[in-house]
């Protein structure tokens, strides 16, 4: 009995033995499991072969949402130079006609995201824009002439229209989702080298007063942004659309990134293209005001506590806020109940606003509260209009 209990021992600490260093070595063969295969858990990506762990991969986000991101190819007919004395007859009588010179078309490059599987592609309206001909290149090699369906120069967001089958959009990002801190992939076509990818960070919300648009409310990030990114795509870990790509703040000539970059928000940008593809245009409310913010100075001299709200500084006649009874000197504290911080978000209050439909302006007068209805008028053209 103590010989078999002896011969027992030393079996099964043989095959434990083999079993750790199977385990240790192999341990695709205890599990059955392809040894190749590959293991993710959260962004953090290992290969099962036993090579080293690949943290913080976010190669299915880059994978759902590249398809969807194209480079677009503008071109503009340049008016060649002719001798200055092309048309003087002494000058014809010796050398002849001369023939008209011909020019080659300037280009420039810039991205582009498609959101719906009918064509319709979300770019800058700086992009496009005084383009004389537009080709968008996907990344199956495929290459097409777009047309312009609308541009909104104040958001400078512009809609471009394809026709092609199976096209792959991009999923949208629930509205305001984004978050300081969260991990965010811009996607273009930087310097027309093809097609890149970068990391970074959502660095600030809600940027504004940049002087970039007449409307900001950007999404900055310290992922590398650089000339023909613009119009391109900005996505969380997911791989859903949360900005598109309009900006950087760079101090060199060629605009090489400093990892200050700003994006404008998909739910703004989804607005404006569905107001596009609806009318053609964007329409917003408007009640013809000069502003100012207000500072310690202003709030000290009207008498009032603390900076918040805009300084109306003049009230254009004939205008729906000189028709509401709105004064130079009103500090404007409130649209529709929500409250003015300065004159950025007074812009932002009233530019949501429908045309025709009446709003409440809450402001101070003589340090008395007076609350107003004003019919809101629609914001003029952009090169006709007066705050």
């Amino acid at each position: 009995m103590r010989k078999l209990w002896l011969l027992f021992s030393q079996t099964a600490t043989i095959c434990l033995a083999a079993l750790f260093v199977i385990g240790t070595l192999r341990p695709d063969l205890l599990n059955g499991m392809p040894q190749n295969a590959v293991i993710t858990v959260g962004q953090q990506t290992t290969d099962a072969g036993g090579s080293a762990p690949r943290v913080g991969s976010y190669s299915e986000a880059a994978k759902k949402a590249m398809p969807a991101v194209v480079n677009i190819y503008t071109m503009k007919a340049v008016k060649a130079q002719q001798h200055p004395l092309r048309d003087d007859p002494l000058f014809r009588f010796f050398f002849g006609e001369q023939p008209e010179a011909q020019a080659p078309p300037s280009t420039n490059l810039g991205s582009g995201v498609i959101v719906s599987e009918s064509g319709y592609i979300l770019t800058n309206s700086h992009v496009v824009e005084a383009a004389d001909g537009i080709e968008v290149a996907l990344t199956d090699n495929r290459r097409v002439t777009a047309k312009v369906v609308g541009t909104d120069p104040e958001s400078d967001l512009a809609v471009l229209k394809i026709d092609l089958p199976k096209l792959p959009a991009i999923t949208f990002g629930a509205p305001d989702s984004a978050r300081v801190g969260d991990v965010v992939l811009a996607i273009g076509n930087p310097f027309g080298v093809g097609q890149t990818v970068t990391l970074g960070i959502v660095s600030a919300l809600g940027r504004s007063q940049l002087g970039i648009n007449t409307f900001e409310n950007f999404i900055q990030t310290d992922a590398a942004i650089n000339p023909g990114n613009s119009g391109g795509a900005l996505v969380d870990t997911s791989g859903n659309l949360i900005g598109i790509n309009t900006a950087i703040y760079s101090r060199t000539p060629g605009g090489a990134s400093l990892g200050i970059g700003f994006a404008i928000p998909a739910g703004t940008a989804k607005s404006v293209m569905e107001q596009i593809i609806q009318t053609g245009s964007v329409q917003r409310g408007w009640i013809g005001v000069g502003v100012q913010d207000v500072t310690p100075e202003i709030a000290e001299s009207f008498k009032i506590p603390g900076t918040r709200g805009t300084l109306i500084t003049e009230v254009f006649r004939g205008t729906p806020a000189d028709r509401g009874g709105v004064k130079a000197g009103d500090i404007l504290v409130a649209v529709e109940g929500k409250p003015v911080t300065d004159s950025a978000s007074m812009l932002n209050l009233i530019a949501a606003l429908k045309p025709g439909s009446e709003t409440t302006l809450r402001v101070m007068r003589e340090t008395k509260a007076v609350e107003l209805r004003v019919t809101v008028g629609k914001r003029p053209p952009k090169q006709a209009r007066k705050e």
